[in-house]
């Protein structure tokens, strides 16, 4: 009688150690199969595809995307505008977070201060929120921004 309940657990035991052993196993195996690739740049990189801005951008300016599909959610891409551009007002469906790679620009969204963004400045852009910007000094701002949401501006035309 003794035995039956020691039996019982073995099974019990046996049944749950085979349960993880299968889960790890099909775990180990996605992790494998899985094909996405870890991605690295510098904004100076040959291989980056430089691409023109909307037409109410200024000239000169362009956008590589680094991660992801433009269409899509979750799109990570170098934004590039010439020394002494002025980025006319205009908002996007997604939020933005920024870090400035090079040059100094000032960014007024609005209701806000102008806040000044030098090399390694970190901001956050709220999603549909009016903003402005210009590049200052010799250098052309080159900005990382992550969107949330497919890529998208749309330029903001003030009537006086």
């Amino acid at each position: 009688m003794k035995l039956l309940p020691i039996k019982s657990n073995f099974k019990m035991i046996l049944f749950i150690s085979m349960f993880l052993l299968t889960l790890t196993i099909f775990a180990q195996q996605n992790m494998r199969t899985g094909n996405e690739m870890s991605v690295l740049f510098t904004d100076k990189d040959a291989d980056l595809q430089w691409e023109p801005c909307p037409p109410f951008m200024p000239e000169g300016c362009s956008i590589a995307v680094l991660h992801g599909d433009p269409v899509k959610r979750n799109l990570d891409v170098f934004f590039k505008v010439p020394a002494n551009s002025d980025i006319p007002n205009h908002w996007h469906h997604s939020a933005e977070r920024m870090i400035l790679i090079s040059g100094e620009l000032h960014v007024t969204y609005k209701g806000e201060n102008t806040q000044i963004m030098k090399a390694g400045s970190y901001a956050y852009g709220p999603s549909t929120k009016p903003h402005i910007a210009k590049c200052v000094n010799s250098e052309p701002c080159v900005l990382f921004i992550a969107f949330e949401e497919p890529l998208d501006a749309f330029p903001l035309i003030i009537k006086e």
